[in-house]
């Protein structure tokens, strides 16, 4: 399969790369280029698939800033949607989505088909480029498929909660902070977990010969964020103590689990990774990195 991804210098678009490569298919990145220069990519390499993996990732970067979002996340997806289709090719356009579109959902776990209620601009924008996807589809025959990511977390990851917290257990600091009540609930799921599910989707697409398909990509298990602290602290700093700020952000939603029945059915033998197993990795990976810049220090 021959795989282009915009975005490929970021967490999600390297991962992605990095484990299409080793499944051997033939990946190509782009960073950030214009439409004109896309649409001649794409008539060059002749992609199976699009993956447009370029974009904003964070709530809080949206609040501070929403215009600068809205041009990083809509009218990015907008240039790769308008390179495919002036390109004349008919690849797969993959729109990673978030679970940011629901806002705080009626009930849980949450699913595909209910009405989506943003409460950040990162939310209103991710749903937005939906309504783009919809759009190509609808209007000039794209094939696109929306996959609306929960909480993914990953080695490459230096960023956001799981990162940020082994931070603050890693360090010299006796007590370990969240800023929330500790009860916040999300749907973790590890990355290289989420890129087998993206690649199981693109063989069932292919095979069901669909236009159009949306998927709630997580692991459906609810995680509050500090039993996550604690599960950290147990590889990093067991006597750590954790405590919480119960500070409450009005845009960030207080609860998340994803109905992954409509996954399950198309990936059956589809399993994620516990998260224990997916946090192991993950610290392990961070601390070989830091012995080995201290190694290169001393």
């Amino acid at each position: 399969m021959k795989v282009l991804i915009t975005g490929i210098s970021g967490f999600i678009g390297g991962s992605v790369a990095r484990y299409a490569e080793h499944a051997g298919h033939d990946v190509m990145g782009a960073g950030r280029s214009t439409a004109t220069d896309l649409t001649n990519l794409i008539r060059d390499f002749l992609p199976d698939v699009v993956l447009n993996a370029a974009g904003t990732a964070s709530v809080g970067a949206s609040l501070e800033d929403p215009l600068n979002d809205f041009r990083g996340s809509v009218q990015t997806c907008a240039e790769v949607l308008d390179a495919v289709r002036r390109s004349g090719k008919n690849p797969l356009v993959v729109i990673p989505s978030s679970a940011a579109v629901y806002g705080n959902p009626a009930s849980l776990p949450v699913g595909e088909d209910v009405e989506l209620q943003p409460i950040s601009p990162y939310g209103f924008h991710k749903a937005t480029c939906e309504l783009l996807a919809r759009e190509y589809a609808e209007c000039f025959g794209l094939r696109v498929m929306i996959c609306r990511f929960f909480s993914v977390y990953g080695a490459a990851q230096h960023r956001l909660l799981v990162w940020e917290l082994y931070q603050q257990l890693a360090g010299p600091e006796k007590i370990a902070w969240l800023s929330g009540t500790g009860s916040e609930t999300r749907d973790f799921l590890y990355i290289d977990d989420l890129a087998a599910a993206l690649f199981g989707l693109l063989d069932e697409f292919e095979r069901s010969k669909r236009d159009t398909l949306i998927v709630n990509v997580a692991s459906g298990i609810e995680t509050d964020v500090l039993t996550l602290a604690g599960r950290i602290r147990d590889l990093v700093a067991p006597d750590k103590e954790i405590r919480c700020r119960g500070n409450l952000r009005k845009n960030d939603p207080l609860h998340w689990c994803a109905d992954i029945s409509r996954l399950q059915v198309l990936l059956p033998s589809w399993q994620p990774r516990p998260l224990d197993e997916g946090l192991a990795l993950c610290v392990g990976a961070w601390q070989q990195a830091n012995h080995f810049v201290i190694s290169h220090e001393s």
